[in-house]
Order: structure tokens, then sequence, then C-alpha cells
């Protein structure tokens, strides 16, 4: 076929494709064979095709030869798969074969007619013009316009994002260290707007080590580097271009990720539209498949004049496969290329289902036969030649015809980590055969089993069954039942109580024993009872009501004798036994069938053509929204990583099976990318011809790539620094500002101890140049009379007292505090060691229960005791003024080589922390309780990621996390239900606020959520995405069909990295005393009333 033919060719296959779309968006079918049919009775006229369409019953006629040999003829020399998802069905069977008849029609066909045909026939030949004169003028398919859509909506997206304010989830973190990338990390993607499938696609490529060497080291031909010469080349070069600086930089860049957007504005200049959409991951990978093909071709051509050029694409991607058929008795044989190979999930288990289904198309019997007469037809696909790298795309959407809309395929599909392609070779052909006859026998006896096995375990006639060992186990039980008898009235006292009742009640109570025996013979009338008995018309509830007097109290047989219970129970027992042998032997034949059809390939002729699993691109959501990720192994590290945007993680493969697989959650996978297992270069790294040595980093690069990288790395660092300077400045501002304030304080408190309680200069120590450390934690002096200083004093004070009774003798001020001391101590200690519940935290009362609980040093307690004893406010009488100096003066004497201050600093900030997660666990409780959600929800969050840095120092650092942490995910329960009864009502201002809820409280909380991989949390986020996807099957306003759809991939976003959040909420300062009520009253309640929704 010569350049111009295959041209020629190609725009008459697009220009088909335009036709069939048009016709699926104006009629809504989705049936292609059906469409494809129209069109050929229409003869290309689109108008008349619509009307062939819109016929109440349409009965499709049966498709000629030449109608059947149009799919199989090699008239697309590129690949199939070059439709969307939705395209897939065009590998159904044709309307020829059997299974395509026209009933499929009736159902497919969307009715149009109506009173208005005219009007309506008129409009859709208008629209259809217009259609067909955009594509004449600009040339541009359909699908190149969807693609359009979504990178206009990613480039907007990108452009808002800009302007958005630092508490929103999308943007950058302001600290450049934040962004830094980790040493031989690899490098993520920043999501610019619904980009999440340029990630998946681009990382899955970029980790095929011989593309990425293709691409990185890719020239343009040099006749066009002036000026390209028509549109492919004006849109390819420059896309290759962004592409290989974009692989550059995922190559050497310092930056955690990088930044996509510019190649992502060369796909949007690329074509023309105004509407958007998230974008198809297989629609996308097509496109640029084509595009590097055709940026490829060009260099082929020109470095290879004068002979057939190779296209390292086409080598890399593309295989060939014959199609064997059979029409009507004659035989034919085409091949054809292929790119992404389409498979059909539904209705199949594992990937080898879903292959075998693929490769064989209608009733394939005539084909294995010499007969020329047989009126079955029928296709088989066979293998010739497989890429190196052979992707899978898994059609999970279908077009839910009675909804009129697409849906998601949520079954569970089964996939491999090595995949052998043997049994799908031409080669291996017949064998193949044999096996798939040996498989459809044991398949069918297999069935067999099956129906018997299961006519034993589902016994009986009726709407319910049960395994039939279980009746015989039931009868058994029945017939040695011993029946035991009772009168309900037995238990009645039958002494008349006043007014006579019971003498009443008797009287019915033998008339209703005795009814049974007086009933008349068949045939004749009943005997009307004596008027004596009907004159007493009391009610009496229970006589009327009861049991007859001898029913056993459980089913029991009334009469049976001993040889007839003897030979029951050995039938019985022998029967079951019966049972139980043959369902066991039914069983194990099952299994034995199973395994013998598992082990069916496994032979060493049928495992030579190896493929690796090396990527597989997960999408989780709804047919109208979701996001995309990919996981990605490394051989080199032996491990699968997953790659989610900017967020690079070590995964394995059970998380991928999970998320992968399908069935457990709204995650499946839809492309699966297997390499050649014996082609190591397609992940080999690249060694420097000279010194052996592997190269990486910006060594794998070429010159020019290298200084661009390097320019980019110039800027990061520079930006750092300037970070670095301006944190520096702050700090610097601060200890400024901190010092001023010292100075200011030091003042004020000695001008006032001077006025208010002047004292003889030769009885007070003299203050040493070091005397702020040794000034009382912020918590341990508070001005209040009510505060803890207060508290504290009266504790010191105590133990004072308690030391001095006990003292036989007078002693030294110094031994009085050392005694004092001691006692605190003591009763400290037992505070530690007691068992409270969660409302009574000794650690809320005194530092040093916190200390001793969590082991801080010997040095530590001292001298946190001694500042205790040291406090000016002590106390005016003689004994505690003495301790008072003595305790300051032991301070002045400790040398700073004996204990380390800033350890003893360390352990009183962490405790300052501690009271601050306290009180933001407190106050978030209490809103919780009075149902303030969003004042409650901030608290909560901070409690618990602050508790979470403490319980990682040691487990009596914070509190429960099991507590907070349920409490946080009530809280945004109750949110998104909130959001969500909001958006129901359908009012603009509700609909607002329930969006702004989720947008600016809820959605920037979930990856808090989803980070440390716990159960309950990610079943609540399932619970949330859930409420929201629930909601596209649903009719709505346009308007909140827009919202909800601009909405939901910032819900379904799966990433797990925290960005920029809300600032804490400043909290208030309590008293211990009032920290401690207020905390236990809290806690008390809790216990008293769990919380709501659970």
């Amino acid at each position: 076929m010569t350049v111009e033919q295959n041209v020629l060719q190609q725009h008459s296959q697009k220009h088909q494709q335009t036709l069939l779309n048009q016709l699926r968006e104006v009629t809504g079918t989705t049936d292609v064979q059906l469409l494809q049919q129209a069109l050929q009775v229409s003869h290309g006229d689109l108008a008349e095709a619509v009307a062939f369409l819109t016929e109440k019953k349409t009965k499709v006629p049966q498709q000629d030869e030449a109608t059947y040999y149009q799919t199989t003829q090699v008239g697309n020399d590129r690949y199939i798969s070059v439709g969307s998802q939705a395209d897939t069905s065009e590998y159904l069977p044709h309307p020829a074969l059997p299974g395509a008849g026209p009933s499929q029609g009736d159902t497919n066909v969307i009715d149009l007619t109506g009173d208005d045909k005219d009007d309506l026939q008129r409009a859709i030949a208008l629209s259809l013009e217009e259609s067909s004169r955009a594509f004449r003028e600009t040339g541009i398919t359909d699908e190149e316009q969807a693609i359009s859509r979504v990178l206009e909506a990613s480039i907007a997206e990108n452009k808002a994002s800009l302007k958005r304010t630092h508490t929103e989830v999308w943007s950058d973190s302001p600290n450049p260290h934040d962004r830094k990338r980790m040493e031989n990390c690899p490098v993520g993607l920043k999501n610019v707007g619904n980009t999440c499938w340029f990630s998946a696609v681009i990382q899955s490529l970029f980790n095929l080590l011989e593309f990425q060497r293709l691409v990185l080291h890719y020239s343009p031909p040099v006749r066009v580097q002036d000026l390209p010469r028509n549109q492919k080349e004006h849109r390819n070069l420059p896309f290759m271009q962004e592409l290989r600086n974009l692989f550059s930089l995922m190559v050497g860049s310092k930056r955690k990720y990088v930044d996509p957007s510019c190649a992502v504005e060369i796909l949007k200049d690329a074509f023309k539209s105004s509407e958007s959409q998230q974008q198809d991951v297989s629609e996308f990978t097509h496109k640029l498949l084509d595009w590097l093909e055709d940026a490829f071709q060009m260099k082929a051509e020109e470095d290879r004049e004068g002979e057939k050029p190779k296209n390292p694409m086409v080598e890399l991607f593309y295989g060939r496969f014959l199609a064997v058929g059979v029409l009507e008795g004659k035989k034919f044989e085409n091949t054809e290329m292929f790119g992404q190979y389409p498979l059909q999930v539904n209705g199949f288990k594992d990937l080898h289902e879903c292959l075998e289904a693929a490769m064989i198309e209608g009733e394939i019997e005539s084909l294995h036969s010499s007969a020329e007469n047989s009126a079955k037809s029928g296709q088989e696909h066979w293998f010739t030649e497989l890429p190196p790298v052979l992707t899978f795309e898994l059609s999970r959407f279908e077009f839910n015809q009675a909804l009129g809309r697409p849906e998601k395929i949520h079954s569970k599909l089964e996939f491999p980590s090595m995949l052998y392609m043997d049994r799908y070779m031409d080669r291996n052909r017949e064998i193949t055969r044999i096996k798939r006859e040996e498989i459809r026998r044991l398949k069918e006896h297999l069935t067999l089993l099956q129906q018997r096995l299961e006519r034993y375990l589902s016994y009986g006639s009726g709407p319910k069954r049960f395994p039939l060992a279980d009746v015989l186990q039931y009868a058994m039980e029945f017939t040695s039942s011993k029946p035991v008898c009772t009168s309900p009235v037995g238990d009645i006292d039958t002494s008349a109580p006043p007014g006579g009742t019971t003498g009443q009640l008797l009287p019915a109570s033998s008339t209703a024993e005795q009814a049974p025996s007086s009933t008349p013979p068949e045939g004749l009338a009943p005997t009307p009872a004596p008027s004596t008995q009907q004159r007493v018309p009391i009610h009496k509830p229970f006589t009327q009501s009861r049991l007859p007097p001898d029913l056993p109290m459980h089913p029991a047989p009334r009469h049976i004798t001993e040889e007839e219970l003897r030979v029951l129970e050995g039938c019985l027992h022998r029967w079951r036994s019966e049972v139980e042998n043959d369902s066991r032997d039914l069983q194990g034949s099952i299994s034995r069938i199973h395994r013998t059809i598992e082990l069916m390939y496994s032979d060493k002729s049928m495992m030579q053509v190896p493929y690796r699993l090396h990527a597989v691109l997960v999408h989780e959501g709804q047919a109208n929204a979701g996001h995309y990720w990919a996981y990605i192994y490394d051989p080199h590290q032996r491990c699968w990583m997953k790659y989610n945007d900017i967020s690079v993680t070590k995964s394995s493969w059970e998380e991928l099976v999970r998320d992968s697989f399908g069935g457990y959650r709204n995650a499946s996978a839809y492309c699966l990318m297997y390499i050649n297992d014996k082609k190591p270069f397609l992940i080999e790294e690249e060694f420097d011809k000279e010194t052996g040595q592997m190269l990486s980093g910006l060594d794998k690069l070429p010159p020019d790539l290298k200084a661009y990288v390097k320019e980019d790395n110039g800027l990061f660092d520079k930006e750092m620094e300037e970070w670095n300077t301006l944190q520096a400045r702050k700090a610097q501002q601060e200890k400024l500002a901190l010092a001023v304030a010292a100075a200011a304080t030091a003042a004020v408190a000695e001008t006032t101890a001077t006025t208010t309680s002047p004292q003889p200069m030769s009885t007070e120590p003299s203050t040493p140049d070091n005397s702020a450390p040794q000034q009382d934690p912020e918590y341990m002096e508070q001005p209040s009379p009510t505060d803890y200083s207060k508290h504290l004093q009266e504790d010191t004070e105590r133990a004072i007292s308690k030391a001095a009774a006990e003292q036989q003798e007078e002693r030294s001020p110094e031994g009085l505090l050392t005694a004092a001391i001691k006692v605190e101590y003591t009763r400290l200690l037992r505070f530690a060691q007691e068992d409270t519940a969660p409302g009574s935290d000794y650690r809320l009362q005194h530092v040093i229960v916190y200390f001793i609980q969590n082991q801080a040093p010997k040095k530590i307690l001292e001298r946190t005791l001694l500042m205790q004893f040291a406090d000016r406010n002590l106390g005016f009488n003689e004994r505690c003024k003495s301790i008072m100096k003595v305790a300051r003066a032991k301070l002045d004497l400790i040398k700073p080589e004996e204990i380390n201050m800033e350890e003893y600093e360390m352990w009183h900030q962490e405790y300052r922390n501690f009271r601050e997660t306290t009180i933001f666990l407190m106050i978030g409780l209490e809103l919780f309780q009075k149902k303030s959600f969003v004042e409650a929800l901030m608290y909560l969050i901070y409690s618990y990621q602050y508790n979470r840095e403490l319980l990682v120092k040691g487990l009596y650092r914070g509190h429960d996390d099991e507590l907070i942490g349920l409490y946080r995910r009530e809280c945004l329960l109750k949110l998104n239900e909130n959001a969500a009864g909001m958006f129901e009502s359908g009012e603009e201002p509700e609909v607002s606020n329930g969006l702004s809820i989720m947008n600016e409280l809820v959605v920037p909380c979930i990856p808090l959520l989803l980070v440390h991989d716990i159960e309950k949390d990610l079943l609540s986020v399932e619970d949330m995405r859930n409420r929201w996807c629930s909601y596209l099957g649903q009719e709505m306003e346009p308007n909140l069909q827009e919202k909800l759809t601009d909405f939901l991939p910032k819900l379904l976003d799966c990433s797990t990295e925290i960005k920029s959040f809300h600032d804490p909420p400043k909290l208030p300062t309590y008293s211990t005393l009032e920290l401690v009520e207020r905390y236990g009253r809290v806690m008390a309640s809790l216990s008293r009333v769990p919380a709501d929704g659970r």
C-alpha cells in the first residue's frame, strides 16, 4: 500500500468514525453494528440514517457477505482499538452472527418519533449538517474534540488554582523544603485540574526505561526545525519537546513533584472545544501513542530515506493477530495490527476468561471441520506477533439505555502478575484448540456435577431449601425427642378470689377440653350446646386463647414404639452417612476438575511467552467522575510503587489487589500494562560505554535537557535560599521582640516587688544573670488567685506542713526542704501509678505526674520540684520563706554541666503541648455534643494530629487516639450528611452552603483519614463518597448537575498528600482547676452518651 493510499484510507476511516459518533450522539444508540448498518442502508446520508434508526420497530436485515468481510479486511494497518472506551462494542458479534438478531435492535434503539417528527428531523439534519461542515473545515474529529474538552477544563482549573487562598486543599505548600525531593525518590506530577489521567499514563510510560530513553533522545527532523509543513508537525513537534522537558525533570529535578502544565497546554491548543469533562485514560493513551508514532515516523523517514522506515513506537507497542473466520461455510484469514487490546469485563472472573472470550466470536465449530456448506459463522483471533509492551483496556463502562447514562461495572476481575500468552499464539493454534475442547468437555461435566451437588445442598420442593444432610439430622433429632406435656392452667391458683371469677372460668375450661371429643360424625349437623353453657357472657381472655393442656413443650413424636424408633434411627443414620459421602465425593470430583482446568496450560511448552505485569491504571468513582492513579513495579527495589499525582509511595501487591481487582470498593483497574519478560532492555538502566558505570540523574540526559534541568534546579535552590533567609529574619525579629518583652516584664516585676513588699537587701539572695531559666513554666505561674499557681501553692504549703509535722525534732530549713520535696514526690508518684478513668487524668493536675509516667530523667524531676518550692508567692510565714530561699539558693548552685537546660525546656514544652492538645480535644467534644459540627471539626482535627505526634514518643505522652479518631470521623460524617441535605434541597443558598462546607471543611480533611490506612476511616470516606456519587443517577436541575460534576473529582481525589490547611483555632487560657473540671465533665458525659450516628 502506498503512502497516498494509506493517508486516504486513514482519512476515510476518520470520516466514518465521525459519522458514527454523530449518529450515536443524536439517537442515543450505542450498538455500533446497528449504526454501521444505518449508514450502509442510507448510503452515507446522515438524515436518512437517523430516520432509519428512529422508526418505531426497526428490523435489522441480514448483512451480506461483503458487510461481514468489511471488518476482517486489512483496512486499518495501524491498530484496532482506535475508539474510546465506549466504542469497544464494535468487537461484539456482527448482526449476521447468532445472538445479534433483530431483537437487539429493538432494545437498543431509542424512539424519537412523535407529533413533532418533522420539526425534529429538520433539527437533526441541521445539527448534522453543521457538524459535517465543521469537520470539513477543521478536519477535527469528535474524538479529538472530546479530548480538547478535558484539556480546556484542565488549563482553566490550573489558572484558577493560582488564585486560590492558602487554606484550600489544592495549593502548594509555601515552604519549598516541603516540596523538596527525597534522595532517589521518584518524582510526582502535579494535578493541574482533573489531570490525574495524564499523570497515571505518563508515569506508567516513563517507568518503561526504553520508552524513557526514546523520548529523552528524540531530536526533531532537520527539515522541519525551522518551519513545520502541516498541522501534525505543528502539533506533534512542540508536544514532543515539552514531553522531553517533562521527562528530564522527572529524571533530575530536585523537586518532589513537577508541573506538567506546558505539555497539557500544547495538547489543549491542538483542539478546539468549549465544553469540559474529565478525560478517559484509554482515549488519551490512544491519542498520545498516535502522536508519538507520527513524530517518530517523521524522524524515521528522514533517517532512512529510500528504505522502509522502522518506527520505534510501532515496534514497542503494536502487534499483529490473524483473524481466522468462516462465513456461511467459506473460510477466510486476514492479518491485522493492534495497539491496546480491548477486553470486556462484565461476566468474567479473571483476565484469561476475558481473553478467551475476546479471541473467539460467534460459533466456530465449522472452523475445525472441512465441511464447505456449513451455515454457521464465526472467527478466531490468533496472535502472530506480540508487542514488547502489551496493554489491555478493561471495559468497565456500559451505557444504561433505561437511565440514559453510562454506568461503571464494579464486578471483580482478577489478573496475574505473570501472564503466559502461549495459548493465544498462532503457532500453538492446534494445541490450544485441543485443550479448549478438553476444557469445554470438563466444564460440561463440571456443570452436571455441580447440579447434582446442588440437589444435595438445597433440598426440598418449597421456596425454602436446606442441605439434605441437615434435614436428615433434624429428622433424627425429632425422632429421639421425648414429649413433655404440660397444662397452661396448671400453674394457676384455683382458689376462688372475691367475686367468684374463677368459678366462672373453670366451667368454660372444662367445656373447651370436652369440645374435641363431642365433634359430630361427618355429614351430620353439629349438636347445639346446652343453653346453660351460653348464659355466661363474661370475657375470658386466658381460657379462650390457651393451648390444649396435653400439647408438648417442644416438637416430638406422640406415639412411637421402641422398635419403630430403632428402625427409623438406623435408617436416618445410614441415609445421612450416604448423603454426606455422596456430597464429599461430588465436592472432591469438582475440586479435581477445577484443578485440572487450572493446570491445563501449566506444562513448559505453554509457558514460553511470559509477560510480567508492569503497571496497573486504577479508576475510583463512577462513570461520570472519578480519580485515576497508577501502581508501577520497580524491578530494582522489587516492590510496587503507587503514583498518585504528587504523591509517590511504596506499596504492596496486597494493596494493588485491593484497589485494582474491583468488587470491594468503587476502585478497579482500567488498564493493564504487561511487558515481555524475555526482553530486559525494556526496564534496564543505561550504562556508560567508557566506564561501565550505571548512569543516573543528570548523566542520563542529553546536553540540552541537562542544561534545562540545571536551570530549573537553580531556580528551586534560589527559592529555598530566599525562604531560609526570610525565616531567619522572622526568627531574629521574634527573638528581639521576646527579649524586649522579657526586659519590660522583668522591670515591671522588680518595680512591683519593691513597691508592694520591700525587703532588706541582706535577706534576699542575689539574682544571677541566668535567672530566666529559673522562671516557672507558663502553666506554673498564672496570676489569678484561682488558677494553677494558687492550686500549686496550696499543695506546696501542705507538703511543707506535713513534713514539719512528721519531724521529731526541729530541723534546719535545708533539711525541711528535702523532707517536703520527698512528701510531695511521694504524693505525685502515687497519682502517677493509679489506674484512673479517662475523666480523672492526674497528668493535667501536675507536670511531675506527666514526667513520671513518661520516664523523664531524674535531674528534670528534681529541678522541676525545686522550681515549685522556690516560688516567691509561696507564703508569708517564716518557715515557708526560709524554705523558698533555700530552694532558690539550690537552683543558683546548679552548674550548667549538671543539667541539660535544652532537655529541661524540651520536657516542659512537651507538657505544654499535651495541655494544648487536651484543650483542643475538650473544646471539640463540647462543641460536638452541642451539635456545632462546623466549629468542632478544627478542634478535633488538630487534637488528633497533635496527639499522634505526642504518641509517637510514648504511650503516655497523649490521649486515646481511637477516641479522638472516632469523634473526628463522626464530625466529618455529620458535616457530610448536613451538606448533602442542603444539596438535596435544591435551593440556591442551601446548595452553595452545602458545597462550601464540603470544599472548605470535609474535602481538605479526607487525606487526613486516608493517610494512616485505618479501616474505619477508609470506610467513612467511602460512605461520604458514596452519598454524593448516588446523585449521579438522579434527575436534577442543570445547574445542580454542573456543580456536582465540578465537585465530585475533588471529593474522589485519593491523594494522601497533606496540603495547606486551616490555621489552628486560638485557644483560651484555662487554670488547672478549670481545665481538670471541664475535661472531667466532658469525658464523663461521653461515657453516658455514645457518638451520634454509630
